[in-house]
């Protein structure tokens, strides 16, 4: 119990405070300044788990699809990264180009799908496809950059040969930064990427566009070349050694394509067709091939012409024709100028038709 005199107390010490409060500060006289306490540090984040090769396997086989492109001629086998639960995957350009028809199956559910071509860059091998009526996927597991170093422990995992069945290849990485000109299996033509990771793993046909993943399941890059021969009569190569374009580089144009932003090199939605195959000439672009049906040849172009214009733009290149194509679409009328084989300059309005992704 309060006695009265420690009552009197207590008030008279809450006066004094509440003066003190509602009064002007002292005036402190010139001293030391006041010792700064350092706050602790935060302590640092958690060292990724390491797990077994088996346990990388088992986490990224259900986030990822096989994949097969039917051109009409020939089926490609190739390998998808999905993205999001609703159906986006990434995968690599050469696996689809060409396709009239591409379908997948989840290695997640079992379930095949129909895969439309949401956009890509060919010359750094990227596609992004969606697959029609998807749902609860499984998603991959992505870095936020790029980091690995030549000695990481790699896995590559996708579609080996085409069997439908995840296989994975073990290795590490040699070395990063590489440049190279990879040839298409389906048609022969080449194409050189830069920036890849090299790893001594035994990449085969039909792993392009699978993931390659480091030591905690995350994807690092996407796989897309080797030296891995599908024949086994063939002696393999002595050091196996695959490339992969790094995931930061992929996802840059994953993003690029979800914005339906095309550029000189991303193309968005369905591919055009003019119909034709073309070479470098002096004059512009010569045509090697016209293909029977197409708007080229309803237009009267033969091979042996040259493309001089196209849409208001001359045509230096076989390259330049196929920028001009890159930022059209099915349905896109354009004035086409040309000299035939007499060396007579012709022109006339095309109207594009949906082609194959190229």
């Amino acid at each position: 119990m309060t006695t009265p005199r420690a009552a009197t107390v207590l008030a008279v010490a809450t006066a004094v405070i509440g003066s003190l409060l509602l009064s002007a500060p002292p005036v402190r006289e010139p001293g030391p300044p006041a010792a700064t306490v350092a706050q602790p540090a935060a302590p640092p984040p958690p060292p990724p788990v390491v797990l077994t090769p088996e346990e990388v396997e088992a986490r990224v086989i259900p986030a990822i699809v096989t994949l097969v492109a039917d051109s009409g001629l020939v089926e490609t086998a190739g390998t998808g990264i999905v993205l999001t639960p609703d159906g986006v995957v990434l995968t690599n350009h050469h696996v689809i180009d060409g396709a009239l028809d591409i379908s997948a199956v989840s290695l997640g559910n079992g379930a095949e799908y129909v895969a439309d071509v949401l956009g890509y860059d060919s010359s750094r091998d990227v596609a992004v496809l969606r697959l029609q009526g998807a749902g609860d996927l499984p998603v991959a597991t992505l870095a936020k950059d790029t980091t690995v170093g030549i000695g990481d422990p790699v896995t590559a995992v996708g579609n080996a040969e085409g069997g439908g069945v995840p296989v994975a290849a073990r290795g590490f990485v040699t070395d990063v930064g590489q440049t190279i000109t990879a040839r298409s299996s389906t048609d022969g033509s080449r194409n050189r990427l830069n920036g890849l990771i090299q790893i001594d793993a035994a990449v085969r046909p039909g792993d392009s566009g699978g993931p390659l993943v480091d030591a905690t399941a995350t994807v690092v890059g996407v796989n897309t070349a080797g030296n891995a021969d599908s024949d086994p009569t063939k002696p393999a190569p002595t050091q196996p050694r695959s490339y992969a374009v790094p995931i930061d580089t992929a996802m840059t144009i994953v993003d690029q394509v979800r914005a339906g932003t095309p550029s000189a090199t991303v193309h968005i939605g369905d591919t055009p067709l003019l119909g034709i195959s073309v070479t470098d000439d002096a004059r512009g672009a010569e045509v090697l091939w016209v293909s029977i049906g197409t708007p080229a040849d309803a237009a009267g172009i033969e091979i042996g012409d040259v493309i001089t214009e196209f849409d208001g733009t001359p045509v230096r290149s076989s390259d330049d024709l196929s920028e001009r194509m890159i930022a059209r679409h099915p349905g896109d009328e354009v004035a086409v100028r040309w000299f035939d084989d007499s060396g007579q300059q012709r022109s006339t309005t095309i109207v594009l038709e949906k082609g194959p992704p190229r």
